[in-house]
C-alpha cells in the first residue's frame, strides 16, 4: 500500500518538502504517519477520513449506526486487541463491516476476518472517538450482563490475586483470577448504574454489597462470609491501604477508569463483628457541571437566586444534610457568574467538579493545609469570588466573614435542616451577631427528591391524598388523578430515574437582619421568612408534586424533620 505521505502529496494536501518532513516528525515523535499529521495540525479527521475515503473508495460513517452495533460479535476480540488496533467489527447488510480509523489498518482487514472465520467482508472508514465509544459499549453491556455471583463458582481459595496492584480499564477484564474478576465487576456495576456509594458489610452469614441510588441503599449482591477477608483485601491493595491493619479505621483513594470515563473512589474500612466493613464514594472526575436553570428552580425563584449570586460582597450560605447537592448547587451558581473580569478561588475536601477558570486547592490534613489555613493563603491572592468548601469551626467561620466584610463575595455549606437554623448555627460557633446581620445576604436550604421515571410512572385517583402543608393546597388535575413510582427495566425497578432539589430560599431583608441583631432563636427567624414571601421545603415539594415531577411519598420522606 502506497505510504500515506504520497497520498497527501497525489491528493495535493502537502507538498514534497512537506510530506518528507511529515515522515521525519513520524519518526522523531514515534507515532505513525496519519497520526503524526493530525498531532501537527497539518489536517484534521474530518478532513483525513474524507481522503482516505475517495483514495480507497471505502464509505465513511460519521456515527455508526444503531443497528449495526452487535456486542457479541465485538466481544469475539479482547477489547484490547480492538483499541490497539482501532478497528471495531459492526454487522452490515452483507456481512461483517470493518470500522476502521486509519489507512495503515486496511491492510489487516482479512487478517481480522480470517479471525472471524467469515468468507464476506468490508471496510467503512469512522472517527476515531466514534471507533472507541462503540467498543467501549459493547464491553459495557457485556459485563453488565453478567452474573456477578457466577464468578465466584468453584473457588476456594484466592491465593494471591488480592495483591495485583494496577487497575487498568475496568472494561479491559482478562485476569483469569476470580477475587480481580470480581472486584473489577462490581466497581463497573456501580460506575454505569450512577451509583454514588457502594457499602459492603460483612455479616455472620455473608457479606452483602448495596448500592446508592438516587440517594437511597438498594441490595445488589450477597456472597459467601468466606470470601469476605479476601475481597475487603483486594480493595484495600487497590486503595494503598494497611491489610494487615485490621483494628483501625483506614481511609483512601482509587482512582479507576471505564471507558471513557475516569472516577475517583473514596474508600474508608471500618473494623466491625464479622469484619471490616468498606464503603466506597464514586466521584466522576468529567462530571458536566450544571447551569442554575439545570437545578430545578422556578422562574420565580430563579431570578431571586441570580441577584444573590451576582451580589458584589457578603456571604452565602447553601445548607442541607451530606448527599443532598449542596456542592452541585455552588458550583452551578460559580459557573453562572465566573468570566476573564473576576478571580475566582475555592477551597474543598475534595475536589468534586473541574471548573475551568476556577483556581481549586484541596484540603490536605496530613500536610496541615485545613480550611482555616487554605482560606488564610487564598484572601492573599487577590479573590473577587470565594468558595469554602463547608463551614466546620469558629477560625473558618470568623475568616469568611472578615472576607465578606472586605468586599468578598463568599460561597459555603452547612450541616442544617433549614434556612434559618444556619443562622443560629453560625452564632453558637461565637461569630457575632451584630458582623452577621452585616455580611449574610442570603441562605439556600436544599433537599434532593427522587424524579418519577418517565417509562414507567402510573396515574392514580388521588382524591385521597394528603396536603403536606396547607399553604399550597394540593390540586389535582383535570381527571383527579395523580402520579405513582411502578419499577421498569429503565429504572432498575425503583420507579425513580434521577434527582432534582427542592429549595428554600432566605433572603437576609432588614427584617431578618433586626431578628439577628436580636439574637432571636431560628423558629422566630423562619416566621418571618415565611411572611416576607419565603416558600419552604415542603411547599416547594408540594408545587414538584403538583408538576407530576415527584411523588407526594417522596416529599414526604425528605422533608419530614
Amino acid at each position: 500500500m502506497k505510504n500515506i505521505a504520497h497520498i497527501f502529496v497525489d491528493q495535493q494536501i502537502l507538498s514534497e518538502e512537506e510530506a518528507r518532513w511529515l515522515q521525519q516528525q513520524a519518526v522523531d515523535l514515534e507515532k505513525s504517519i496519519e497520526q503524526a499529521a493530525l498531532d501537527t495540525g497539518l489536517i484534521s479527521e474530518k478532513q483525513l477520513l474524507g481522503i482516505l475515503s475517495d483514495y480507497f473508495g471505502e464509505p465513511t460513517f460519521v456515527a455508526v449506526p444503531e443497528r449495526m452495533i452487535d456486542a457479541a460479535l465485538i466481544c469475539r476480540f479482547t477489547i484490547g486487541y480492538l483499541k490497539e488496533n482501532r478497528m471495531v467489527p459492526l454487522n452490515g447488510e452483507h456481512g461483517v463491516v470493518f470500522g476502521i480509523c486509519r489507512a495503515e489498518t486496511l491492510c489487516r482487514v482479512s487478517e481480522f476476518a480470517l479471525f472471524l472465520e467469515i468468507p464476506n467482508y468490508s471496510s467503512v472508514f469512522i472517527p476515531e472517538q466514534e471507533c472507541l465509544s462503540v467498543i467501549n459499549r459493547a464491553f459495557g453491556d457485556s459485563q453488565e450482563a453478567t452474573d456477578v455471583s457466577g464468578v465466584l463458582e468453584g473457588a476456594q481459595d484466592f491465593g494471591t490475586d488480592a495483591f495485583e496492584e494496577t487497575l487498568n480499564d475496568l472494561l479491559d477484564d482478562t485476569s483469569n483470577a476470580p477475587l480481580v474478576k470480581l472486584v473489577n465487576m462490581i466497581l463497573t456495576q456501580a460506575v454505569r448504574a450512577g451509583a454514588s456509594d457502594v457499602h459492603l458489610e460483612p455479616f455472620q452469614e455473608n457479606l452483602r454489597v448495596r448500592f446508592r441510588l438516587d440517594g437511597v441503599l438498594y441490595n445488589k449482591h450477597s456472597f459467601d462470609k468466606r470470601f469476605t477477608a479476601a475481597i475487603v483485601s483486594r480493595i484495600k491493595i487497590l486503595a494503598k491501604l494497611n491489610i494487615a491493619e485490621k483494628r483501625l479505621p483506614q481511609d483512601g483513594r482509587i482512582a479507576l477508569t471505564l471507558g471513557e470515563r475516569e472516577v475517583d473512589l473514596r474508600v474508608s474500612t471500618l473494623p466491625t463483628a464479622y469484619g471490616e466493613r468498606v464503603v466506597m464514594r464514586l466521584l466522576e472526575k468529567n462530571s458536566r457541571v450544571l447551569n442554575l436553570s439545570e437545578l430545578g428552580f422556578g422562574d420565580v425563584d430563579l431570578e431571586r437566586v441570580r441577584d444573590i449570586t451576582h451580589s458584589s460582597h457578603g456571604i452565602v450560605l447553601v445548607t442541607g444534610p451530606t448527599g443532598s447537592g449542596k456542592t452541585t448547587s455552588l458550583y452551578a451558581a460559580l459557573r453562572d457568574i465566573n468570566s476573564s473580569e473576576k478571580n475566582i478561588m475555592t477551597i474543598e475536601d475534595p475536589i468534586e467538579y473541574q471548573l475551568e477558570g476556577v483556581g481549586q486547592i484541596q484540603v490536605n490534613q496530613k500536610t496541615g493545609l485545613t480550611f482555616a489555613k487554605g482560606l488564610r493563603s487564598i484572601v492573599r491572592q487577590d479573590p473577587d469570588v470565594i468558595l469554602i468548601g463547608e463551614i466546620r469551626d469558629k477560625e473558618t467561620a470568623e475568616i469568611a466573614i472578615q472576607s465578606a466584610l472586605t468586599g468578598h463575595l463568599v460561597f459555603s455549606t452547612l450541616h442544617t435542616n433549614d434556612a434559618a437554623s444556619a443562622i443560629t448555627r453560625l452564632v453558637d460557633m461565637g461569630v457575632e451577631p451584630f458582623l452577621l446581620s452585616s455580611v449574610l445576604r442570603a441562605v439556600v436550604a436544599q433537599r434532593l427528591v427522587r424524579v418519577l421515571c418517565p417509562h414507567c410512572k402510573k396515574q392514580y385517583d388521588s382524591s385521597d391524598d394528603c396536603v403536606i402543608d396547607e399553604a399550597v393546597p394540593f390540586q389535582k388535575d383535570e381527571k383527579g388523578e395523580g402520579w405513582r413510582p411502578v419499577g421498569c427495566s429503565n429504572c432498575m425497578e425503583t420507579g425513580y430515574k434521577g434527582r432534582c432539589a427542592v429549595y428554600e430560599i432566605m433572603p437576609v431583608t432588614d427584617a431578618i437582619k433586626s431578628l439577628i441583631v436580636r439574637n432571636a432563636d431560628s423558629n422566630e427567624i423562619h416566621r418571618k421568612a415565611v411572611e416576607k414571601g419565603m416558600h419552604t421545603l415542603k411547599q416547594n415539594g408540594q408545587i414538584k408534586v403538583l408538576d407530576g415531577v415527584t411523588s407526594l411519598a417522596e416529599v414526604m420522606r425528605v422533608s419530614s424533620f
